[in-house]
């Protein structure tokens, strides 16, 4: 796997570029089965889910499978690396790429420590209000609602979050109330519309315990390289187009025409930022038996219980 810095155009750092080839499908996986959805790990059943028709939201079945890649993070690792994401983007997208159980597969990603998330608070809320809102809340089952988050893009923890009183929370409170709490590392699933917690439930609920917010690494798809440079072609192309039109109304008009560089400009980089960070769809790979197999699985790791919901 190939990792690349990504900056702004004034040097800003926003992630890691993940290349990854060669590897047709990961070993924490999305599969699909009309209108249900599988998340499996290692084979074995995360999160059943089945997206409700007209698009309104998600019904969800979260087992206790899912099990995180990434070791253990002690409190000197927190300290060394504190204040630097890049350094933690490093740390987590090696074990992204070596682990097993992790959802990187052939293609790009971006690993980033901006998130939407982070910019939907009002700064009436309170941190522990603001991210205590933005958890999914339901186990084993529950229920991701499209039309009361629309767009709001929550948290869904793969298992139950623990509470403050805790012993690996006190000790990440410790962390948050020093500012080396590390990253939580997050997934975003389209299909889900929605964050899987990825590592890091327990520091996720220290930050909201302290109150502070928590910081984030945001794992999701971006556009191939193929296609990235074929679109990056077309923006340039738009570029020169711009500047063509505006030489042609400086021909007739005069000087006083601006030459649209001041326009065209800012607004190319723009867009060729996201082209390079943008999210792209997560994929989702046929589940082998359709929805047979989809409602066997259920069956199995529901028993006793009435789920799916009629």
């Amino acid at each position: 796997m190939q990792r690349s810095d990504v900056t702004r155009d004034d040097g800003t750092w926003v992630g890691l570029s993940l290349d990854v080839p060669d590897r047709r499908q990961p070993e924490l996986c999305v599969f699909g089965a009309g209108a249900r959805l599988l998340v499996s790990q290692l084979s074995r059943p995360v999160l059943l889910a089945i997206v409700e028709e007209p698009l309104q939201g998600v019904d969800f079945w979260r087992t206790d499978a899912y099990r995180s890649f990434v070791p253990p993070l002690r409190a000197d690792m927190g300290r060394a690396l504190s204040g630097s994401p890049e350094r933690w983007a490093h740390h987590f997208a090696r074990h992204l790429g070596d682990s097993p159980g992790s959802p990187l597969h052939e293609g790009r990603w971006l690993l980033s420590c901006e998130s939407p998330l982070k910019r939907r608070r009002h700064a009436a809320t309170s941190h522990a209000e603001y991210w205590s809102s933005m958890l999914v809340e339901g186990h084993p089952d529950g229920y991701i609602d499209w039309c009361l988050h629309s767009t709001s893009w929550e948290i869904l923890p793969l298992r139950p979050m623990p509470g403050p009183d805790d012993s690996r929370v006190k000790a990440y409170r410790k962390q948050a109330r020093e500012g080396t709490l590390p990253p939580v590392l997050l997934w975003w699933v389209s299909g889900l519309d929605c964050h899987l917690i990825l590592d890091g439930h327990a520091r996720l609920a220290a930050a909201v315990a302290e109150s502070i917010e928590p910081p984030l690494m945001q794992l999701h798809r971006t556009l191939p390289h193929d296609d990235l440079a074929a679109r990056v072609g077309d923006a340039v192309r738009f570029y020169e187009c711009e500047l063509a039109r505006f030489a042609e109304l400086r021909a007739v008009h005069g000087p006083t025409v601006p030459d649209g560089a001041a326009t065209a400009g800012p607004q190319l980089v723009r867009l060729l930022h996201d082209l390079d960070t943008g999210q792209r769809p997560t994929w989702a790979w046929p589940l082998p038996g359709g929805e047979g197999q989809w409602h066997r699985i259920a069956r199995e790791v529901t028993v006793g219980n009435r789920w799916p919901p009629a």
